[in-house]
């Protein structure tokens, strides 16, 4: 099960007063060894922080939807979910499943991201000196991929695949999952402003990440982190109100404004630009929280940071941007109600065990999020006294997780001593069964997952059905991962597992078949035949599934009768077909094939994970000649009920994996193929195609694949049956190294010299134009598209065509098209181009107009609104060349309102309709003048703001602000 997951705002409904106070890879890592924080007394680690640290990030990839990148070390899994997507037509493979199921949710898994980059950032060093700067930055590149996937168009964005319900119903390894995984998304009629923004500050921050060794890609993150938290601040609203699905696992509680402030900090922090920084403080108001235009102020210090609350994350990173005291006394009032209880005296709940506890979903999530905060802050804080309380603070908490608790029990799988063996998890779990009670014991070990932990009395049950206290989730492990690498660059001398992870090896028989005898007379034999696919390292599906059943006819062939006088017949089957008998050479073994092919036989549930056939040996009848006693699959079999036999070999497609032929039918030993020659690479586009000469007795091939060609680098890509194939999704003007093995029932064969080939450049990005109308011209500019060298701009009369060249061979990402005609509509396409092809970007328009000079510009802020009220503030600027005398302004309000005074003008109101005229002294402005005025409104209901705002007999510019 997947539970709702709550925030602050939840706790608040259940628990008012006591909850709420009453209110593809990058560089390895360098060897360098990074400086070390000194502290007033270095101590040697309580614990192995590298060794966790290299566990945690681990975990990401045993959550890792769609194809499998080769760098991927988790061997019990394998691709999963390749066609996500394909319901809206979108490639929305990729991204992390987010806990123990298998939803792809949008809003936490970017905020993970986010947070994961931030620690990659400011605990650059600590990673580096574990070693796994590498790791992390592959995690990072391959959820960031996702999101460019994900982000269709400048305001359409995926964020979930998968149906929470749906999902939930099954419980099986994720490789053959069963069931519909719908695609949902926000878009310019149904937006979602939180998902939106955090997804713009996940990109912007790995832009940064990724900026020293990949300075293009870092660019393309944040040309989509801009767009989308344009996105985001101009189509506002609350995602989960738009992908209802959502709101029962990850429904926005707080709001977006907070979202909205995160998105704007990350994206000052990555561009430098102080319109961003404005921006974020705009939203903070750090006495009563964040709140505007109708949405619910948070209590500034009763919470912590978290997948649905940004506010204290903010509160660090304006205090870090700015300096200004409101920030400063903002955070450490929610660090000191974490810590001291100095904060009005009041202090999170403490478990007797000396754990933060937050809250019971997710606690140790909650505490190692504060964690994180406190030690960001204590790098940034300058009175040492804090500094080493925030550090102390998360130390503890850490240590706490790690098993420094009442039960001396990790809570961090695969670390430490008595860690969890029984997580909320399908894929490590790998029931074949749907069903969390088989097996006993979980199949994989899912090294590196924090799971929820303990109740507020210390107390923890490592129990697979307890999703509250013992689900894992990508977010839960989003701030130990860089709790940790700080804690390596605070205490050195931890040190990362030497061979981890260690290859898993099937602990029981994957596919195999169960037999017994359904009926038998003196002239016929009936075997009743279960063929299971329990497979787990990884789950796969199986539609090319086989079985023998070997028969000695020799007391037939004894009593003077031909092996044909010998029938099969089927009684039953449940999708297989048994064909036969067929001979082995010249003995007198034969043998029935019972064949599954078509039929999907997979781990998924009681009728999935195996299928039934019935079949029958018939003699003649009245003959006495027949027996099965000698026959080698008949051994062991009985009348009592079906067991696993291994007499009763398996195929998937033609190639044996289970069980054992008889001597006389190939059982002896085989020597595996020679190694293939003459292989040769040749790069294209974005693939490398292979060719070799066929190797004999091979009965197929494995392709490998290395990025440097150093031995033992070499991974297997590809399983292919001919002696030919191509390499595809290749990063451009990359070099790849090949070899290639031959295999047959005896096993590989010595691999082939290797070979070496280098891609091409890629196609053209797409390009995104933006049309502008002017005076009988269109403007049209665009970011520029990787891997372009020129665009074309074409023009048409309708969005449809046809489309005529009107700038061909463009080198600058921007042009003017003139002598239009004013009031025409025109619509436009970009194409980028290069060597290799071209992007055609969707339609744009724009429609030029005549301008008439303006002789003066209106400003009507209506910014300053607190849900019952507002203050209009006017500016009327003479813009002209002449005095602009006995002027008089009117507008309409969008709703009712009351008029409650005005200065430096004379107001009337009738109705909806204002009227402002001059007080006498301002009555005339000058040339290049101007003069203010203001008033003062109520109202209910909605907001009523300013429209068809004029000033009469005037040719005048309009602006009305309505927003921050």
């Amino acid at each position: 099960m997947k539970p709702i997951r709550t925030s602050w705002w939840a706790a608040c409904v259940v628990a008012l007063v006591t909850a709420c106070g009453g209110g593809d890879s990058p560089p390895a890592d360098t060897a360098a060894a990074p400086a070390r924080v000194a502290l007033a007394a270095v101590l040697a680690p309580k614990y192995n922080y590298a060794e966790a640290l290299q566990k945690s990030i681990f975990f990401y990839e045993a959550q890792q939807s769609g194809p499998l990148p080769s760098w991927n070390r988790v061997s019990w899994r394998g691709d999963s979910r390749l066609t996500d997507g394909a319901d809206v037509g979108h490639d929305l493979t990729g991204g992390w499943y987010d806990a123990g199921d298998h939803v792809k949710f949008g809003f936490p898994m970017a905020f993970t991201a986010t947070q994961l980059a931030w620690g990659a950032l400011k605990f650059e060093a600590g990673y580096k000196a574990a070693g796994q700067h590498a790791a992390l930055l592959n995690n990072l590149r391959f959820v960031n991929d996702y999101f460019l996937r994900a982000h269709t168009a400048p305001n359409e964005l995926y964020v979930q695949v998968g149906n929470g319900g749906t999902d939930h119903s099954w419980w099986g390894p994720v490789e053959v999952y069963p069931l519909a995984a719908p695609s949902y998304k926000i878009s310019a009629t149904c937006g979602g402003s939180e998902v939106a923004a955090e997804t713009a500050a996940a990109m912007a921050a790995a832009s940064m990440v990724f900026k020293p060794t990949d300075p293009a890609y870092a660019a393309t993150l944040l040309a989509h982190a801009k767009q989308l938290y344009t996105f985001a601040d101009t189509v506002r609203g609350k995602y989960s109100d738009c992908v209802t699905d959502a709101a029962a696992y990850y429904n926005s509680w707080s709001g977006y404004v907070d979202e909205l402030a995160w998105g704007a900090a990350w994206l000052h922090r990555a561009t430098g630009d102080a319109a961003y920084l404005q921006k974020a403080e705009s939203f903070v108001n750090t006495t009563s929280g964040f709140g505007a235009e109708g949405q619910t102020g948070l209590l500034p210090y009763k919470w912590t940071h978290d997948w649905d609350s940004k506010h204290y994350g903010v509160y660090v990173m304006l205090a870090e941007a700015t300096g200004k005291a409101q920030y400063v006394q903002a955070i450490e009032r929610n660090l000191d109600y974490w810590t001291t209880g100095t904060t009005n005296g009041e202090r999170v709940t403490y478990t007797p065990g000396g754990l933060a506890w937050l809250q019971q979903w997710g606690a140790l999530r909650y505490a190692m999020n504060e964690s994180f905060l406190a030690l960001v802050y204590a790098d940034i804080v300058t009175d040492p006294a804090k500094q080493q309380r925030y550090r102390d603070f998360a130390t503890r908490q850490l240590h706490y997780a790690l098993g420094d608790n009442p039960r001396n029990s990790s809570y961090l799988i695969g670390f430490g001593t008595n860690p969890p063996k029984h997580p909320h998890h399908r894929t490590s779990h790998g029931s074949w069964l749907d069903s969390q009670a088989t097996p006993v014991e979980h199949r994989h070990t899912l090294f590196g997952a924090l799971v929820g932990g303990p109740g507020s009395n210390d107390a923890y049950e490592d129990d697979i059905g307890n999703f509250t206290t013992n689900e894992v989730a990508t977010d839960y492990n989003a701030s130990i991962t860089g709790v940790l690498a700080k804690m390596n660059e605070l205490y050195p001398g931890g040190v990362p597992l030497d061979g981890f992870p260690v290859k898993e090896v099937p602990t029981e028989d994957e596919i195999f078949v169960e037999a017994g005898v359904n009926s038998a007379g003196p002239n016929y034999t009936e075997i009743k035949a279960w063929l299971n696919n329990r497979s787990g390292w990884p789950a796969r599906h199986g539609d090319k599934l086989s079985f023998r059943y070997y028969v000695d006819l020799t007391e037939v062939i004894a009593a003077g009768q031909p092996a044909s006088a010998i029938t099969l017949s089927t009684n039953f089957s449940q999708g297989g077909q048994a064909t036969g008998p067929f001979r082995c050479g010249t003995t007198n073994i034969y043998y029935a094939i019972a064949d599954f092919t078509g039929t999907d036989i997979y781990p998924g549930g009681q009728s999935a994970h195996h299928k039934e056939i019935q079949f029958r040996f018939s003699a003649p009848s009245g003959t006495a000649y027949w027996s099965p006693a000698n026959d080698p699959s008949y051994a062991g079999l009985s009348a009592s009920g079906t067991v696993k036999t291994l007499a009763i070999p398996v195929y998937s497609n033609g190639q044996k994996v289970f069980g054992n032929e008889p001597a006389a039918c190939g059982g002896t030993p085989v020597e595996p193929p020679a190694a293939p020659q003459g292989l040769t690479a040749t790069g294209g586009t974005s693939s490398v195609s292979l060719s070799w000469t066929a190797v004999a007795n091979a009965t197929g091939y494995v392709v490998k694949r290395s990025a440097t060609g150093a031995a033992g680098s070499f991974t297997a890509v590809a399983n292919p049956s001919s002696n030919t194939y191509t390499d595809t999704g290749l990063a451009a003007n990359t070099t790849y190294h090949y070899v290639v093995v031959a295999t047959n029932a005896g096993g590989e064969g010595a691999a082939s010299s290797a070979v070496s080939a280098k891609t091409g450049a890629a196609l053209p990005a797409t390009p995104v134009p933006v049309a502008t109308g002017g005076n009988a011209a269109v403007t049209l500019s665009w970011p520029a598209a990787a891997n372009a060298t020129a665009y074309d701009v074409a023009r048409a009369a309708t969005s449809n065509g046809p489309y005529a060249t009107a700038a061909p061979g463009l080198t600058t990402t921007g042009f003017t098209d003139t002598g239009l005609v004013n009031g025409t509509t025109y619509w436009y396409q970009v194409t980028a181009r290069n060597s290799i092809g071209s992007a055609v970007s969707l339609p744009v328009s724009a429609t030029p107009q005549a301008v008439t000079p303006t002789a003066c510009a209106l400003t009507i802020d209506a910014t300053n609104d607190w849900g019952a009220g507002q203050v209009l503030a006017v500016r009327l600027a003479n813009t002209g060349t002449q005095p602009l005398s006995d002027w008089q302004i009117t507008w309409t309000a969008s709703n009712d309102f009351t008029l409650q005074n005005s200065w430096s003008s004379t107001v009337t109101a009738s109705g909806r309709v204002v009227t402002v005229r001059p007080a006498g002294w301002n009555a005339t402005i000058a040339p290049n003048g101007s003069t203010d005025l203001g008033m003062q409104i109520a109202y209910s209901g909605a907001r009523p703001l300013p429209t068809n705002a004029v000033v009469a007999g005037q040719a005048c510019a309009v602006t009305v602000v309505t927003a921050k």
